[in-house]
């Protein structure tokens, strides 16, 4: 249901292309990571996954199922809570393994938060946090990089940005290009796994941002 609402509202507000290293969709019951931007950008997410016959189980942040219908929208498609910083957060990775263990294919965000900067550039993955590590040991199942880039030019900065951004979208329409990079199997270790995870993310992360011509794609790669 979610997936269906972002295809639909999507390319209203940009121009949508996705990419993938294997040229199809990932394996079920894999674990896809992808770069959080802006709040446009689970949509684009969500939106090229289906293109590819995918529709998630997404570990967000629990504070969202509080939001009308879109609290809705999350518990009827079985998608998980995230109750950071509190003894219930363990739960969501027990909830997302078992949901890779019948075959869904989980997505979660590398960063766990959006960049604290108001530009609307491009910039590489920020710092990792250690969940996506454990579900990957705790599940054995392999981690597929997903980089979104454009989002930001949907929306991002201050709160009037924000607004604004998504009312004129429709008008601008931005280019958004997502990548699907190659599945990869993290190493043993929670900081080596977290490194390596950051690391596929954001060169997956690259080719999206070369696609849009994005300055910040070439200047990473030195």
């Amino acid at each position: 249901m979610l997936s269906s609402v972002a295809a639909a509202v999507i390319p209203c507000l940009g121009r949508l292309t996705v990419t993938s290293d294997d040229g199809g969709a990932p394996a079920p019951g894999s674990i896809i990571v992808a770069n959080h931007t802006s709040l446009a950008d689970p949509g684009v997410v969500l939106a090229a996954l289906l293109r590819l016959d995918i529709e998630p189980v997404v570990l967000a942040t629990a504070g969202l199922w509080r939001i009308p219908v879109l609290g809705r929208l999350l518990e009827r498609g079985g998608h998980v809570p995230v109750h950071r910083a509190t003894h219930r957060a363990a739960d969501a990775l027990g909830t997302a393994a078992a949901a890779i263990g019948a075959g869904r294919h989980v997505l979660i965000y590398g960063e766990g938060r959006l960049p604290l900067r108001t530009d609307a550039a491009e910039a590489p993955p920020e710092g990792f946090r250690s969940g996506i590590a454990r579900l990957a040991h705790a599940s054995g199942a392999p981690v597929v990089p997903l980089g979104q880039a454009g989002a930001r030019r949907v929306t991002s900065g201050s709160g009037a940005k924000q607004i604004a951004g998504f009312l004129t979208a429709p008008a601008r329409r931005p280019r958004l290009h997502v990548h699907l990079g190659s599945p990869v199997h993290l190493p043993p270790g929670v900081e080596a796994a977290t490194a390596a995870a950051r690391e596929a993310v954001t060169t997956a992360w690259r080719t999206a941002a070369r696609h849009l011509g994005e300055p910040a794609a070439a200047l990473a790669a030195r």
